[in-house]
């Protein structure tokens, strides 16, 4: 082992431990990172464990807490590995039980997919480490049939993989509180240890997720990112999906190529489309059956001159074994999505990382332009964990009560939910606690908390599946072909119109709907010859301020230091060209004629909306996107900056609130002052908006 210090730690470890790691798995050495994790590990300390993709960051929690499993004589389920997908978990199962194993303990699976038989036999004979997913561990924690003392009480240990993939969203808040929850049913403090891909704020991530925790942090213990110019980074311009198609034929004939694409309509035009260049294509994402999804993954994972289309679904760490290549369909959302995406790659020896981006609009090559000159640059996105998160108030004021069974007092209840958001004010939460009750949502007697007439129609026992997890499931139709479950589709998808023949594009394949189950909500299909169609509901992605301001750039200065093809240099040339001159330093205004303008503010998605919300009453067919605003009358910036200084974001908030309504789970059991309060903090971009007026203006680009 090196050096020094690495040979050190590596010796803390339990013998056992030392041992099979050098003669059992082979392994000469360990990682930076997986050395450096070794002490604050065996410390019982909560840190965070940063590395790219296949970095090591499972073995870097994972061989510490086996020696501390060994050397403190671990009993009974001592260990939760937390994954955000059932897919992740499955695929993690065989390579941690085997270094279980290894020591002579278990590892299990508990989730949706796992049958009753299975986790009835766990709760008899427990594991020594539970793979599992929030929702799964919520279930849990609500459930009749679990002891909660018995099977979390040797709980020591909760390992989160892919971090940055919960804290992005509501889901980590609801895991955070599962936690929190947990304690009271753990001996002794649970260590918290995430692992997570390169982020731009590490050391916030890790106060958030041990917020409210015995004991401080150790630190965030990082991996060795490679650097920019050892990747191969291409931007091409394609024009559109069957040219994208053709390009990918022809390309790599005897490789293994994964292809990102950001909606799975677009995964299944494009599988269609390569499999009628006679390409070996496979598929994967979120609307496939598990057992279709699993199939493909594992073929694509054994063969070798084949591609495999997916969405973000194989962004994580699922392993479809060594890639030759990736390629990006148009471009992800951020810079962070971007490295999980190309860390596919250049895992063998003398292999670089790769990525090549085929373009498909104007919109999505400066996108892409933009992205690879802030990776370039260093930037990597902070992960912020959406702000005001009222509504998993409402979730776990609820899930405390089915969890208690009738016996929990109500300043018990309130002091909780306060420990489990410690971000919140405590005002706050009584007030969401006293809509709940005076709704009828809850209701409370001797000083007991139970959920009332309304509340138990909602999520009380009978619908308690809704309270497992944080996020709304939209309605699907599953398809069905004989016996095999291919997947499910959204019910417009069902609907021809034309009383023609529906067929329905799914796995890449045709299949024409033969009958439909309504109540059931099953579709029937056969296979077919006819081109079909793709359609999911998805909701549209705001930008970040920072990839808004990178575009700005490119329209200013160009490509310079990217890779670009001929096509994609002569695209961005024509684009430069048509669009006005703007000002790097600036917003500008074009004027379109006939008292059109374009207000050019590359802000971003919410802080556009932010601006628009507050000059909508004053311009005629106002419009915003990422990058401008566009509408009809006399731009005045000092009655904007007026405008700006006396804006109540209460009152904006209650604007969006009626054009931009916040979608969110449990928003019936919230008082309309914390709705406001979160669509002020989750659609609007107060602060955003108020530095684009003070940037100040160039009235006369080119138009």
């Amino acid at each position: 082992m090196s050096p020094t210090v690495g040979i050190n730690a590596f010796e803390r470890l339990h013998p056992a431990v030392q041992y099979h790691v050098v003669n059992s798995l082979g392994w000469q050495q360990l990682r930076p990172q997986q050395l450096a994790a070794i002490v604050p590990v065996l410390a019982g300390q909560h840190c965070l464990v940063l590395a790219p993709t296949a970095g090591g960051k499972t073995e870097a929690a994972l061989l510490p807490v086996l020696s501390r499993m060994l050397t403190e004589d671990w009993r009974g389920l001592s260990v939760l590995y937390i994954c955000p997908l059932k897919a992740l978990l499955n695929d993690l199962e065989h390579r941690l039980s085997r270094y279980a194993a290894l020591v002579g303990r278990r590892v299990q699976v508990w989730h949706g997919d796992i049958s009753h038989s299975a986790k009835t036999r766990s709760l008899r004979e427990a594991p020594d480490i539970l793979l599992t997913t929030p929702e799964s561990l919520e279930g849990m924690l609500i459930s009749r049939h679990v002891d909660r003392g018995a099977w979390f009480g040797a709980l020591r240990v909760a390992i989160i993989d892919e971090l940055h993939a919960f804290a992005g969203d509501d889901r980590g808040w609801h895991l955070r509180s599962l936690l929190g929850r947990l304690g009271a049913f753990a001996a002794g403090p649970i260590q918290r240890i995430g692992l997570s891909a390169t982020i731009g704020n590490p050391q916030e991530l890790l106060g958030w997720l041990t917020a409210g925790c015995v004991g401080e942090p150790a630190g965030v213990v990082v991996g060795e990112p490679a650097p920019a110019g050892e990747a191969q980074v291409t931007i091409d311009f394609v024009g559109n999906a069957a040219n994208a198609a053709t390009v990918i034929a022809r390309l790599h004939h005897g490789a293994k190529r994964l292809v990102f694409c950001d909606s799975r309509a677009r995964v299944e035009e494009l599988s269609h489309a390569l499999r009628d260049l006679g390409v070996r294509t496979f598929v994967s994402h979120a609307s496939l059956s598990a057992a279709q999804r699993h199939h493909a993954e594992q073929a694509f994972g054994q063969d070798s001159d084949c591609v495999i289309v997916a969405t973000s679904t194989l962004e994580l760490g699922i392993d479809v074994g060594d890639l030759d290549h990736v390629i990006q369909i148009d471009a992800p959302a951020t810079v962070s999505s971007f490295l999980q995406r190309m860390g596919r790659t250049g895992r063998r020896t003398g292999s670089p990382r790769n990525c090549l981006f085929l373009t498909t609009t104007d919109e999505a090559l400066l996108i892409a332009c933009a992205l690879v000159s802030l990776w370039q640059a260093g930037f990597v996105e902070p992960v912020e964990p959406p702000p005001e998160p009222w509504h998993l108030v409402a979730q776990q004021a609820m899930a405390l009560v089915l969890q208690e069974g009738g016996t929990l007092e109500t300043a018990a209840w309130l002091a909780q939910l306060a420990t489990l958001f410690p971000e919140l004010a405590p005002t706050g939460i009584e007030s969401v606690t006293r809509f709940m009750l005076a709704n009828d949502i809850l209701a409370e007697q001797d000083g007991l908390l139970g959920f009332g007439s309304r509340g138990e129609r909602l999520y009380g026992r009978r619908h308690f599946l809704d309270l497992l997890s944080s996020f709304a499931t939209p309605i699907q139709v599953a398809v069905r072909h004989g016996t095999v479950e291919l997947g499910s589709v959204d019910p417009l998808s069902l609907q021809s119109g034309d009383g023609a023949p529906c067929i329905l594009l799914l796995g890449g394949r045709s299949w024409q709907v033969a009958s439909v189950d309504w109540p059931q909500r099953v579709a029937w299909v056969e296979p077919s010859g006819e081109p079909g169609k793709a359609r999911w509901m998805a909701s549209s992605r705001a930008l970040g301020f920072a990839l808004c301001q990178g575009v700005q750039r490119i329209l200013c200065v160009g490509g310079a230091g990217l890779t670009l093809s001929r096509r994609a240099q002569a695209h961005l040339q024509e684009l430069l060209a048509e669009l006005p001159q703007l000002n790097p330093d600036s917003t500008s205004i074009q004027h379109l004629g006939d008292g059109v303008f374009r207000w050019w503010t590359f802000a971003g998605g919410r802080a556009n909306a932010t601006l628009a919300a507050l000059l909508r009453p004053g311009i005629r067919g106002l419009r915003s996107n990422d990058f401008y605003l566009e509408g009809r009358g006399a731009f005045d910036r000092p009655q904007v900056r007026g405008l700006m200084s006396e804006a109540d974001t209460t009152s904006l908030a209650r604007q969006m609130a009626r054009t931009m309504p916040l979608a969110v789970k449990f928003a019936d059991a919230l008082p309309e002052s914390a709705l406001l309060a979160m669509t002020a903090a989750r659609v609007l971009d107060v602060s955003t908006a108020r530095a684009v007026i003070e940037q100040g203006v160039d009235p006369t680009p080119a138009s």
